[in-house]
């Protein structure tokens, strides 16, 4: 059966098809913002006519992080237009004083109507344009409030039609729930080219950027920043955040070769364990699952002879970072029974691999990356699953159950 086709509304389309072959690629390449560590997690910078969510909670540094990148852009010869929608212009050159970027080629426009941004843009013609925040931008258009649903995914549409059609990249500042996900429609993460999260404790210094969505590139790639009284200082080398104050001989401490996308991060995991009087012993954990935890500590009892079930346990991932991955499963448990017999783990090992419930060790994505970072560290041996690849650039001490590591790291010395 043929199906008849319906003949086509406008008669001719608004814009023509081209064949695939004869699109000019090289106007998808990216422009580098001069902020190392954010050209690396967007693949080399930013893209004439994209648009990009960065997210993350209120006071993580996402409006003095994007300051700063207006002016580095703006050194470059870039015109750059900061449109405040939540803080007044004294604020902000207050603010760009403190960081160094009052440069020339930043023009900022404290605006909260749709129309005055609009009008803003035609007068700058810029090159890069960010809106901080989207959440606050309003379009007298349409019927409902500020801040509703259908006004920021209203704004968010009409912002990225008009950088399209501008060739202009912009850069949206998003909210974030108390769960950690970006305020308002889902919708608005399907209509930006590229979804950046802005994460960190805010008791600490340390501040990751990651992207979870990029139309230009991968997204595996993690920023590294340290929250200074200057700015954002970017962290090409982490090792001295993580490991920098740590102690060698200290029982309950062990290094894990984590992996934050593609980028491998050594942190240090520690753990305390204190006879407890309570009916149901305490579990915490500070940027490791504690579900997770609770879980490793029955498997430790049961398959390693490792008794935690009158005790309290603490274990801490050091620095301010989460760790979520299963390879960091061995190194929470050899932690806790460093802990119990008071034995410290050998300082110069480090220590990776998944912990089943038949106290089972499993192997793990991208060991030899892990460990060549390692090496680079001054470390000179890894505890690895047996079944790890044969070619690793540390020497392996491998164990084949969760019992087998506890008893070879205790005479491992």
């Amino acid at each position: 059966m043929v199906r008849s086709r319906r003949a086509p509304a406008g008669g001719v389309p608004a814009v023509p098809a081209v064949e695939l072959g004869a699109i000019d690629a090289g106007a998808a390449d990216p422009v580098a913002t001069g902020v190392g560590e954010l050209d690396r997690v967007l693949g080399g910078g930013l893209v004439a006519g994209s648009v990009s969510l960065l997210g993350g909670e209120p006071g993580i540094g996402k409006s003095t992080l994007l300051l700063q990148v207006l002016g580095a852009m703006a050194g470059t010869g870039s015109r750059c237009l900061l449109v405040s929608a939540e803080e007044s212009g004294p604020q902000v050159r207050r603010r760009a004083e403190r960081l160094g970027v009052c440069a020339p080629g930043v023009w900022l426009v404290a605006e909260t109507g749709l129309p005055g941004i609009r009008s803003a843009v035609e007068q700058v013609c810029p090159d890069v344009v960010v809106v901080d925040s989207v959440q606050t931008v309003w379009d007298p258009d349409l019927e409902s409030a500020p801040g509703s649903v259908s006004q920021v995914r209203g704004c968010a549409h009409e912002l990225a039609v008009m950088a399209r059609a501008g060739g202009w990249a912009a850069v949206l500042v998003g909210h974030v729930t108390k769960e950690g996900a970006l305020a308002g429609p889902r919708v608005l993460e399907h209509l930006v080219d590229t979804v950046l999260t802005f994460e960190g404790d805010r008791h600490h210094a340390l501040r990751l950027l990651r992207c979870v969505k990029h139309r230009f590139g991968p997204t595996g790639e993690l920023g590294l920043f340290e929250m200074t009284d200057s700015g954002m200082r970017g962290m090409p080398d982490a090792a001295g955040v993580f490991l920098g104050d740590r102690r060698d001989g200290s029982p309950g401490s062990v290094v894990l070769p984590a992996m934050e996308g593609f980028r491998p991060l050594l942190v240090e995991v520690q753990a305390l364990v204190v006879g407890s009087t309570l009916p149901a012993p305490r579990r915490s954990s500070s940027g490791f699952d504690q579900s997770r935890l609770g879980l490793l500590l029955a498997v430790l009892q049961r398959r390693a002879g490792v008794p935690t079930s009158g005790s309290d346990v603490y274990t801490s991932v050091v620095g301010g970072v989460r760790v979520g991955e299963p390879a960091a499963d061995l190194a929470v448990c050899l932690a806790v029974a460093s802990a119990v017999s008071s034995t410290p783990v050998p300082s110069d090992a480090v220590v990776v691999g998944e912990v089943g419930l038949g106290g089972e060790v499993r192997q793990v994505a991208h060991t030899a990356r892990r460990l060549s970072e390692a090496a680079r560290l001054g470390f000179r041996r890894a505890v690895v699953p047996e079944s790890a690849p044969a070619d690793l650039p540390l020497p392996a001490l491998r164990v084949a159950t969760l019992g087998d590591a506890v008893d070879r790291l205790a005479r491992c010395r």
